[in-house]
């Protein structure tokens, strides 16, 4: 027979009461940022319908338009921007939301408006990937808006380490949503019968250690020699690869169980490729809330300044063994 105390302590709770129980802890809350969580949860629902009836609705394939960066645009890519603007946009705490879509970051309100905090997004990482039905996901960043400054780009051009919350929704075999705002990673998984995040996980902590690796391969000969000397040690030592090639679910995976993710510099992009705004700050802060660690080049990803809104970065992050042990060789 359970427990009494087994039953309490397995309660189900909802993002939403996960959210107001962390907001009771600091009595000088507001609840604004209560509210951005709630938006972008909401968002990631919506997202997560079309994603399962993206080929039932015909939204599979190309827009016919390019982004700021001149990669092509999906349907879906084009979608899952509007519906996180249109979710977040009437947020009245919600200074500037810059997405990776975008070439601009769009200015809601000022400070004295009420502003107090930038939202910034991949709106669905690894589109690409959806005519095959493999995992993609939504990266979000929140930080506080600088009163003093007028533009807005240079307001979201902040070194990670300023971020007050981020996490991601990967979109699967079950919507996940992984949460940080600055005391640890909890994870929640989308109950379609009930419409809620429920939270399944908290305090999450990555794996010290761990033999997998992931990181694409079929690049390895553009690689600086230490990266490539660290391939030849994980091929020596019984090392296994894993790359799916979405960074979310790649990312959430080396959390769940432990190794390194890398997305060296390579000759097409010497400054790396991920961006250090919507994806690699992001990712960063959840895996150090995890206890793992995250450097783009010799620098802590969290601690490299943003000159611009679209900058990329290379990007190592997982098990602090692991970590460490790449950074031997490169």
């Amino acid at each position: 027979m359970q427990h009494e105390d087994d039953l309490v302590h397995q309660n189900l709770m909802s993002l939403q009461t996960h959210v107001l129980a962390e907001e009771a802890k600091h009595p000088s809350a507001t609840g604004d940022l209560s509210w951005i969580i709630s938006a972008i949860s909401l968002a990631g629902k919506t997202i997560a319908n079309k994603v399962r009836r993206a080929r039932l609705d015909d939204v599979l394939g190309a827009h016919g338009t390019e982004n700021v960066q001149g990669e092509e645009q999906l349907k879906m890519d084009v979608i899952a921007n509007e519906i996180i603007m249109r979710c977040l946009g009437d947020r009245a705490s919600i200074a500037v939301l810059a997405s990776e879509e975008d070439e601009e970051p769009r200015i809601l309100r000022r400070s004295g408006d009420g502003g107090k905090y930038c939202v910034l997004f991949d709106p669905l990482d690894g589109s690409s990937n959806l005519d095959s039905c493999v995992g993609v996901g939504t990266i979000f960043s929140v930080t506080l808006n600088d009163p003093e400054e007028a533009d807005g780009e240079r307001t979201v051009c902040q070194a990670g380490t300023r971020q007050v919350a981020a996490g991601y929704i990967l979109y699967g075999s079950s919507t996940v949503m992984c949460l940080t705002t600055g005391d640890g990673v909890d994870m929640f998984v989308l109950d379609q019968a009930i419409g809620s995040f429920l939270r399944v996980r908290t305090k999450m902590r990555i794996p010290e250690k761990g033999t997998t690796y992931s990181i694409n391969e079929a690049n390895a000969e553009t690689f600086p020699e230490g990266y490539q000397n660290y391939l030849r040690f994980a091929h020596s030592s019984g090392y296994t690869s894993r790359y799916i090639g979405s960074m979310v679910s790649d990312v959430h995976r080396t959390l769940i169980r432990g190794g390194v993710f890398l997305y060296p510099p390579t000759a097409k992009n010497p400054d790396g490729k991920l961006r250090l705004l919507y994806e690699a700050n992001p990712m960063a802060m959840l895996m150090e809330q995890a206890g793992g660690e995250s450097f783009s080049g010799d620098l802590r990803t969290m601690e490299v300044q943003p000159d611009r809104l679209h900058q990329r970065v290379p990007v190592l992050l997982g098990s602090p063994a692991e970590v460490a042990k790449v950074r031997e060789f490169i």
